[in-house]
């Protein structure tokens, strides 16, 4: 099958996956928003969006689409077979949802919650653990990839000389440097999810294949 054929597959069990994919998009939103709020880091793309959200007059949820958008054209021109429907939930919808909650915590919680050093990290481990959860959740549905999360693997298919492994972590290092440069947060939460996303995707993956496969 093409590329251009493989973009937006419904491979088996699609509406499972479907539910799978939008429910972990919103759970990693619902995560990335506590993590925002208690400012102790966030994973490397989000720490990128961040700092752009310094420069220009637009909101978090904004930006990160105008980020993803710069990134997709790379995507389009060298592997449209990384794209589909999670690729679209996930670069569209991600920094929105993360926005979403955000008001949603001003109307529930008192004014200077999240200023509290006690609060913060009481809710630094659950709120790693939703994003993660959500994140891993949303890869493994299997219907495609974000800009940001596809061009490593587009990078590791055409220099065979450098494992995926390396060229993740460089990608990673580079998004977080120009983020941190940016005044982006970088922090403990970087940090962790560089060392814990992948062994949590493996974990959710043999927990949920049985509505998958």
């Amino acid at each position: 099958m093409s590329s251009n054929m493989k973009c937006f597959a419904r491979p088996p069990k699609f509406r499972n996956r479907m539910i799978m994919m939008l429910c972990g998009v919103t759970a990693q939103g619902m995560g990335l928003s506590l993590l925002r709020a208690i400012n102790l880091g966030t994973d490397p793309c989000s720490c990128l969006t961040q700092g752009v959200t310094n420069f220009v007059p637009l909101s978090f949820g904004t930006c990160q689409l105008l980020c993803h958008l710069v990134t997709f054209v790379f995507v389009i021109r060298y592997d449209l077979g990384m794209i589909g429907f999670g690729t679209i939930g996930n670069m569209c919808f991600l920094g929105y949802i993360s926005d979403f909650f955000r008001w949603i915590w001003s109307l529930l919680l008192p004014v200077g919650f999240f200023d509290a050093a006690v609060n913060r990290y009481i809710l630094l481990i659950p709120s790693l653990a939703v994003f993660l959860l959500g994140a891993a959740a949303y890869m493994c549905a299997g219907l495609g990839s974000s800009p940001y999360d596809a061009l490593p693997f587009i990078i590791s298919g055409r220099v065979k000389k450098v494992s995926f492994k390396v060229i993740r972590m460089m990608w990673d290092i580079s998004f977080m440097a120009a983020g941190f440069l940016l005044g982006g947060d970088v922090g403990i939460v970087t940090i962790l999810v560089a060392f814990f996303l992948g062994p949590i995707i493996t974990w959710v993956q043999r927990k949920l294949e049985v509505l998958i496969v």
